[in-house]
């Protein structure tokens, strides 16, 4: 940490330990719904999902499309979603 400023260090905590709560949260709903997937795996995961978006000429609403997925992305998608 390279703060000197007493609210950018007490900023930098405040990030780092929601980031870390988050990370113990998902871990445990991976465990909770038994999907055998570590957390660092489940990141490195949806590097590779991707959704697209789209409007019809004449339709206001945008559509959106998930690309497809193989089975442990489905598993995160389903938990996440």
């Amino acid at each position: 940490m390279y703060h000197r400023r007493r609210r950018r260090i007490e900023a930098h905590v405040l990030v780092a330990l929601v980031a870390y709560t988050i990370y113990k949260e998902f871990e445990r709903r991976l465990t909770q719904k038994e999907i055998p997937i570590s957390a660092k795996r489940a990141a490195e995961l949806t590097q590779t999902m991707y959704e697209m978006t789209f409007r019809y000429p004449g339709d206001p609403e945008d559509q959106r499309i998930l690309l497809q997925m193989d089975c442990e992305q489905r598993q995160l998608y389903n938990l996440i979603s």
